[in-house]
């Protein structure tokens, strides 16, 4: 997470690291207590998984992605949880 590129909005801080083209992309997430009780947080997780899975399948490769959700992500939709990963990771991922 340190060598790799962060940026940080309402919802969410992503952290990005450029690894061997060849490789397929890698998601990992931070849901801590402060986003909601544990039916909140695996909500939450559900989604960014989602997320990830359509980037994935679109054809992102190379670069490890960590993705820590702050509380205001529990009342988000899953479109604005969508257009600031996006925006977040633009075409790194």
């Amino acid at each position: 997470m340190k060598a790799g590129r962060r940026r940080g909005g309402e919802l969410l801080i992503t952290h990005a690291l450029a690894t061997d083209s060849g490789s397929p992309a890698r998601f990992g997430f931070i849901v801590s207590k402060a986003v909601g009780s544990a039916v909140r947080r695996n909500a939450v997780k559900r989604r960014l998984r989602a997320l990830s899975a359509e980037r994935i399948a679109a054809g992102s490769s190379g670069v490890d992605v960590v993705v820590r959700a702050l509380p205001a992500a529990a009342a988000a939709s899953f479109e604005a949880l969508r257009a600031e990963m996006t925006g977040q990771l633009g075409s790194a991922a």
